[in-house]
């Protein structure tokens, strides 16, 4: 490895510090809303707006709400939208007009065309919080970008800039000099995954990597397993892949003798698992069902009258090493759900 790779990769850690205490905003008494406060002991409704029922991810979220529901004498309801905006925007709107619930947690699909009923929703003095995608135009902060609204949130160029720094690290487990990176994208012009997309490629430029940016991995082992295809027919000079933990679970076989290094995007069971035996380097670790948890916890405590943080940054707030997984950091914890 260059002296000039391993200074770039230096540096990167840092720039990651950076980013992620910019995104962060202390407590505020008016964090929100106006949501008129309720005696602690009244029974209390959550919904939850999640991507979809079928998804381990949301499953792992909507997991946390309806446990911290549970136990703090309140219900939950999860909102199937099944990946559609256009659904969820009209749950949300529903769910206003009906008063149904006192907190709705909103994990977006679309994060820019949830904004109007979001507004609506915190107009109607409904505690409105804003769980893991930002909703709103930027991608790069987990600041309100609805006033009134609380966030708890994994901005995604903040994902970007972690698995780019996983990745130069991975590229000096493999590669003795210059080093060949391919990042697999989620879902082709998705503005989430875009931004995610863009943060990670720059940053690995900056870190000294080659970089090959130009296979859209998916979020299926399927799909995963046709972009590394396609990879390896095209450049099969590649040290390291990184991409969603579920497209990598596609991928992985393919290169069994190969001496390819793999950054997951998502601790799944199964993402832990190849980072524990050793087949990927590491993974991006957001303990989700912790977060969606933290997500109930802070619309409860807001709905009862107490101040909460406006806005919470997901890495910074579960974990102690910033979401960036890796054998040693993850040794002894248990993924928060299964693929």
């Amino acid at each position: 490895m260059t002296r000039a790779f391993r200074v770039a990769a230096v540096g990167l850690t840092a720039a990651l510090a950076m980013s992620i205490t910019a995104c962060s905003k202390p407590a505020s008494s008016g964090a929100g809303g106006s949501a008129p406060s309720v005696a602690a002991d009244k029974h209390l409704n959550i919904g939850f707006f999640g991507f979809a029922k079928a998804n381990s991810f949301a499953q792992a979220a909507w997991a946390g709400v309806e446990s911290y529901a549970n136990q703090h004498n309140a219900s939950a309801t999860f909102l199937d939208s099944n990946f559609d905006g256009p659904t969820q925007v009209n749950q949300l709107q529903d769910a206003v007009t009906s008063k149904r619930f006192d907190v709705v947690i909103v994990q977006a699909n679309d994060g820019t065309a949830i904004v109007n009923p979001v507004k609506q929703a915190v107009a109607a003095g409904i505690v409105v919080v804003i769980e893991f995608t930002p909703v709103g135009g930027r991608y790069d902060t987990a600041d309100p970008q609805v006033p009134g609204t609380i966030n708890i949130i994994d901005p995604p160029t903040v994902n970007g800039v972690g698995l780019a720094k996983l990745g130069l690290d991975a590229c000096k487990t493999v590669a003795t000099g210059a080093c060949t990176v391919a990042y697999f994208q989620g879902f082709a012009n998705y503005p989430l995954d875009t931004a995610r997309t863009n943060a990670a490629v720059d940053a690995l430029k900056a870190g000294g990597a080659t970089v090959i940016s130009n296979f859209v991995g998916g979020y299926t082992p399927d799909t995963g397993r046709a972009s590394m295809q396609n990879l390896l027919q095209s450049h099969p000079e590649v040290n390291v892949v990184i991409g969603s933990s579920q497209a990598l679970e596609g991928a992985t076989p393919l290169a069994k003798d190969k001496k390819i290094a793999f950054v997951g995007n998502g601790g799944s069971t199964q993402a832990f698992g190849f980072v524990a035996d050793g087949t990927w380097y590491g993974v991006y670790d957001v303990p989700e069902k912790s977060e969606g948890a933290k997500a109930a916890e802070l619309g409860l405590a807001k709905a009862r009258g107490q101040s909460v943080p406006e806005s919470t940054v997901a890495c910074t707030a579960l974990t102690t090493f910033n979401c960036l997984g890796t054998k040693q950091t993850l040794q002894g914890l248990t993924a928060d759900y299964s693929d």
